[in-house]
């Protein structure tokens, strides 16, 4: 099978900031995607363009890809600055932009490859069909999709697909949320999303009466489809994607590693797939999904319409963790433990009988007794998870991972010079000559040992020597200096190769492109905030009866969310099921205690939406 035929597969990850994208890439990432300097859907995410391009300096050594979040919606006043932003991150090496405002379609944009955002609510063949022929590289998938949803869009595009893998879960659909504008004025399609699906909400009944009070009815588990890495690529997903430029690094690390040796292990037994990028990775520790931040794990929509039971976090929005298992023994001032070992200074959590997520420290262990900073309501029977693993978490601050590429070396001692011949994993290869007179050794085999210990020790550098080969007739003393000398030349040489070398992507985008969208009439859930956008739909055939929620629509009637997500059918309420279900009278609302929203079941297609009300709590 030749290069060529193999179908690569990417593992990409969040980077925060340059720091934690190396990092990221230390621990075997092919791609990170790193927030712009402004227009970014994570707006506190945002950095500067040096360290955007010192990231992508050291991610292409590996190969590995850095794509540029500009994934907000636009006014016509920021959108020539966009324009002119990414030109500039286009000028830095950048290997595509992700975007959300099709206005920028209408501008002179440099060849960069086009990814659409997730936000552009990407969960159609129709829809990805048309991205396909507007001229984008790849489209993010909607994180609602099934697999079978998945392998459809497939069967009908040729565009790259990346799809979420691992991370938090917005509730609605992403782009047409519009939630947080109406209650705070923080918009998510503009970055500042103020996260009120995290709130606590009461269910009330058609009658007024409290279904269920004051708990985060809208706040979803975290995803992880870690185990289903084989069906994902099977249904034509080529990028794999981690949430979380929000996370620190140790849950980069974590999160990273676990991906890597999922989809390292599936390469192995199914031939036909690479890694997108170069280099081996060593780690120093054993990943572990469950010892860094999560709400808890859901597949969500993945394997089924109706999704997984249980996909909401209603006791609480925070990091639950692993479950330890349950109190056995309560004393004065400390407790026992059935299940796993817990050690000084974890952060422990539980629910309490009122249904409040609490917590409390670990102050010291004495044989099978815990001893916590608080005891209030702990008592036998108890379920404890651990939410701050105190020794996972010290082992994540050290350095845990070395990634390295391939080299294979050759030397050769003449008479009066020395050579060495330094090729990589992926064809780069330099040689490096330097005179030297020298003594034939009297332990020829010895001093053959010496010179290839000492040019094999590639130190601090990015490289791992798997091969070496000295045909030389002869051997004789030489200088380590001198030996030393020659190998940093040639390590340097091919660091520097590496970087000349390195290709980046061209677009695929012509802007004279005009096919039909699929939609005809397109109100506010198309998001248009500016006159750009608006003429790249009505180029494409569609007619905007309503500019984006943004620009100042009255929330009291709207669609404010919509969800695959049901409230319904995560507290037994369903009404398409045929078994006995919960009855609640409709129409059925939320409160937070100061907002009230209406919830409407389009049980057809199996979708909740949450609309605003004028009704406010005193």
């Amino acid at each position: 099978m030749t290069e060529k035929s193999f179908i690569p597969l990417e593992l990409l990850a969040p980077a925060g900031n340059g720091e934690i994208g190396r990092v990221a890439i230390d621990h075997g990432a092919d791609a990170v995607y790193i927030g712009a300097p402004r227009f970014s859907a994570r707006a506190n995410a945002g950095n500067t363009l040096e360290e955007i391009s010192k990231l992508i300096d050291y991610a292409h050594l590996f190969k590995a890809r850095v794509y540029i979040a500009l994934n907000t919606i636009l006014t016509d006043s920021e959108i020539m600055e966009a324009r002119d932003l990414i030109t500039e991150i286009y000028g830095a090496g950048a290997d595509g932009i992700i975007i959300q405002d099709t206005g920028l379609l209408e501008m002179d944009l440099p060849p960069i490859p086009l990814i659409a955002s997730t936000q552009m609510h990407n969960a159609t063949p129709e829809k990805v069909e048309f991205l396909q022929s507007a001229g984008f590289s790849r489209v993010i998938l909607a994180r609602e999709l099934t697999l079978e949803e998945i392998r459809q869009i497939r069967s009908r595009t040729e565009v790259e697909l990346e799809c979420f893998v691992h991370g938090a879960l917005c509730v609605s659909y992403s782009g047409n949320c519009y939630l947080s504008q109406a209650a705070f004025g923080r918009s998510g399609n503009r970055g500042v999303c103020a996260q009120p699906c995290r709130l606590k909400y009461t269910l009330k009944d058609g009658k007024g009466r409290e279904v269920i009070s004051n708990r985060h009815l809208l706040s979803l588990k975290d995803l992880n489809l870690i185990s289903h890495i084989k069906e994902l690529t099977e249904a034509g997903i080529t990028s794999f994607k981690i949430e979380g430029r929000y996370k620190d690094m140790a849950y980069v690390k974590n999160v990273v590693a676990a991906y890597r040796q999922a989809i390292d292990n599936f390469m192995e037994k199914s031939p036909g797939y690479r890694k997108q990028s170069s280099g081996n990775v060593q780690f120093q520790f054993v990943p572990d999904l469950n010892r860094t931040f999560n709400r808890g794990y859901t597949s969500y929509f993945l394997l089924e319409p109706e999704g997984t039971s249980h996909q909401a976090a209603m006791d609480s929005p925070k990091s639950i963790g692993a479950n330890l298992g349950l109190i056995t023994r309560v004393g004065k001032n400390c407790f026992s433990l059935s299940g796993k070992e817990v050690h000084n200074g974890d952060g422990i959590c539980f629910i309490s009988r009122s249904g409040v997520l609490k917590g409390f420290r670990v102050d010291r262990i004495e044989s099978d007794l815990i001893f916590p900073n608080d005891m209030d309501g702990l008592e036998v029977g108890v379920k404890l998870f651990r939410n701050h693993d105190h020794h996972f978490l010290k082992l994540l601050e050290r350095k845990t991972a070395d990634r390295r590429i391939a080299i294979s070396m050759q030397f050769d001692q003449r008479a009066t010079e020395i050579s060495l011949r330094v090729t990589d994993e992926d064809g780069y290869s330099v040689n490096c000559s330097v005179s030297a007179v020298y003594e034939e050794a009297r332990q020829p085999e010895r001093v053959r040992e010496q010179i290839r210990s000492q040019l094999t020790s590639t130190g601090n550098t990015i490289f791992e020597v798997t091969g070496f080969c000295m045909e030389s007739p002869m051997a004789g003393f030489l200088p380590l200096s001198l030996l030393n000398s020659l190998r940093r030349e040639a390590l340097d040489q091919l660091t520097s190769l590496r970087k000349c070398g390195y290709r980046v992507r061209r677009g695929l985008f012509k802007r004279e492109l005009a096919h039909i969208y699929p939609e005809k009439k397109l109100d506010y859930g198309a998001n248009v905030f500016n006159s750009s956008a608006r003429g790249f739909y009505e180029r494409h055939g569609a007619k905007i009866v309503e500019n984006a929620f943004e620009t100042g629509i009255a929330p009291s009637g709207r669609i404010l969310m919509t969800t695959r997500y049901c409230l319904r059918r995560e507290i037994g309420a369903c009404l398409k099921k045929e078994v006995k279900q919960r009855k609640i009278d409709p129409p059925l609302t939320l409160t937070d205690g100061k907002r009230t929203y209406r919830l409407h079941f389009d049980c057809r297609q199996c979708r909740m939406h949450l609309l605003g009300e004028t009704i406010q709590i005193k």
